[in-house]
């Protein structure tokens, strides 16, 4: 494949990055020093913790992400290290849905107490949108590999 032909795919990872980059230094800091209702400020705490943990595996997935990006670029897109990108994506986002699911309750508590209950649906968000990518990379790792097993016995039967 011609070098540099999925360049508008990591240039989009590469901006995918940037708002969560800039929540996490700018937005999740002015919620945790200036609370809008001081009184449940201390349940604000573990969200925002939360949030700034689910950031490490956000990242790592769009670090494999763009290394498949690479690996398609130097024509190992049908090899296992494509596979295992596919499956660190895979964990990463189980991972967020994992942490978004323990913050729940205390997005509970924050909506019960300022009678939002919207805000629990605004929490739910996350964990659908990373269990959906983890599905679709599950499906993709698992047809990659059925993929190479495939091509593997046709070059053993040459």
């Amino acid at each position: 494949m011609k070098q540099g032909s999925t360049l508008f795919l990591k240039i989009a990872v590469l901006f995918i990055g940037i708002p969560v980059l800039a929540l996490c230094l700018f937005g999740l800091v002015q919620l945790a020093n200036n609370p809008v209702n001081p009184d449940y400020a201390h349940l604000l705490y573990p969200i925002v913790i939360g949030m700034y943990v689910s950031a490490i595996p956000f990242y790592m997935a769009l670090y494999w992400a763009f290394r498949l990006l690479i690996y398609i670029d130097k024509n190992k897109a049908f090899s296992q290290i494509s596979v295992k990108a596919l499956k660190n994506i895979k964990n990463c986002a189980i991972t967020i849905s994992s942490l978004y699911v323990v913050i729940i309750p205390f997005v509970y508590l924050v909506a019960e107490k300022d009678d939002a209950p919207g805000l629990i649906i605004f929490g739910m968000v996350p964990i659908f949108a990373s269990m959906v990518i983890a599905v679709f990379a599950a499906v993709l790792q698992r047809l990659l590999q059925e993929a190479i097993d495939i091509k593997s016995e046709n070059d053993l039967t040459v």
